[in-house]
């Protein structure tokens, strides 16, 4: 059988310093894609990397060496792609296998293992992931299978639990953790630095708190422009967000950049036309858009995401009998993908025994008719019918004990014994 193989970091194994060194970009994901088609021990795999995990979920090829399971090879790409030595990042990975790769996926995707529990972005993220990797061609049977399970796990977590009654989110937290700062939000003046998703979901929470005005800014003007208009607020160019600070009191910013947006120099230059005011940064971007040198200018307060962890804890003490509920729905999904993959195992081997009885059969029957002339055409008919009737009955016990695989067997031991019972040769590469 095919192992299936995640490996990854997130906020739970790694500090935001080597998340960001690990984030890939778009076109990254499609270079370790194109790794994924080139590496001849890897038969299937997709990659996605959001704010908070890198994971890779592969599935190796079979073959009789030993330690063919290429996660060495995965963390030697990981590290030429991303020029950082092996041994700055491997102890804050994870490496799950088999059915806990399974489960880690599937909560991953029904958002259980989310910094915030219960945000609805990562599921997107992980259609995208997929989609690109179908896009490449480096999926197949198995991958294409356990994901569209993993889809419909999140979407029962969502529908059936209440995980996703309140905004839960990144943007959700960083603007609750803005409302502890400052009391009252309504008379206090915001900017977004970038116009996505993250962005316009912090828009609208913001809005549920009636901010006094919202500004964005983004690279590209027009979806700035987009965006402030969708909620009355004010578009500026992007070359104006320094000179913008004078006139705001809070800053979220969720770019895609890989440099800082905001710099120590650029902000302790305009703190004297603010008077000194209180100027609150939230980042909320991998790799992180605000300069953390920051922090040590008077008045000047910058969180990044590692910063959320006690609203995210709080939030997730909230929701701790909805986890438990969901947790189940994993734990069955898992099982009845885990039946599927074993019906899958099983199938060559049905197939072979089926087709090596039928050809037996066959040739028998002919050969015994060919000396019985005298029978009419009916009569033969009839003799192949009943040859081949006593070949099925023959064989419907072994294979109705293949099919019914069970959770406290060695059901590869058996399929072994079957293959080697009934003579068969099936290659490695099955399922």
């Amino acid at each position: 059988m095919s192992k299936i193989i995640l490996i990854g970091a997130s906020h739970k194994t790694a500090p935001v310093e080597l998340r960001e060194k690990l984030s890939f970009s778009q076109e990254q994901v499609e270079t370790a894609l194109e790794f994924v088609k080139q590496e001849s021990g890897i038969k299937e795999g997709l990659v996605f990397s959001t704010c908070n995990r890198l994971e890779f979920l592969y599935i190796p090829k079979n073959s009789d060496g030993e330690n063919n399971d290429k996660v060495d090879a995965v963390l030697a790409f990981i590290s030429e792609l991303k020029q950082l030595p092996v041994s700055e990042f491997k102890s804050s990975l994870y490496i799950h296998t088999d059915d806990d790769a399974v489960r880690h996926l599937f909560c991953v995707a029904a958002s259980l293992d989310s910094m915030v529990v219960g945000e609805p972005q990562i599921l997107g993220q992980v259609k995208k992931a997929y989609k690109t990797a179908v896009s490449a061609g480096t999926t197949g049977v198995l991958l294409n299978r356990l994901m569209h399970k993993s889809f419909s796990v999140a979407k029962r977590v969502r529908k059936q639990t209440g995980i996703g009654d309140n905004a839960v989110s990144i943007s959700y937290a960083a603007i609750e953790l803005a409302h502890k700062i400052f009391a009252d939000l309504a008379t206090k003046s915001v900017m977004l630095i970038g116009a996505g998703e993250m962005a316009e979901l912090a828009v609208e929470h913001l809005m549920a708190h009636h901010v006094e005005k919202i500004v964005v800014t983004n690279r590209t003007f027009k979806n700035a422009l987009e965006l402030a208009r969708k909620f009355n607020g004010q578009a500026v160019q992007y070359e104006e967000r320094v000179s913008a600070l004078a006139d705001v009191d809070i800053i979220i910013s969720s770019t895609g950049a890989t440099d800082y947006v905001l710099t120590r120099d650029q902000v302790k230059g305009i703190m004297k036309k603010r008077q000194n005011k209180t100027l609150f940064f939230i980042d909320i971007a991998v790799p992180r858009d605000i300069d953390p040198r920051i922090n040590k200018i008077s008045n000047a307060y910058v969180y990044d995401i590692d910063d959320l962890r006690n609203i995210v804890e709080t939030n997730i003490s909230q929701r701790e009998q909805e986890t438990i509920m969901a947790q189940r729905f994993v734990e069955e999904a898992l099982l009845a993908f885990r039946r599927w993959l074993d019906e899958l195992a099983v199938v060559p081997t049905i197939k072979a025994i089926n087709r090596k009885m039928t050809d037996i059969v066959n040739l028998e029957c002919e050969k015994t008719l060919a000396g019985l002339s005298h029978l009419s055409t009916g009569d033969a008919e009839s003799i192949r019918r009943m040859t081949r009737a006593i070949a099925s009955r023959a064989i419907h016990d072994p294979i109705l004990f293949l099919r019914n695989t069970g959770d406290h067997r060695d059901d590869s031991l058996y399929l072994n014994i079957a293959r080697q019972l009934f003579n068969l040769d099936i290659p490695d590469h099955n399922y």
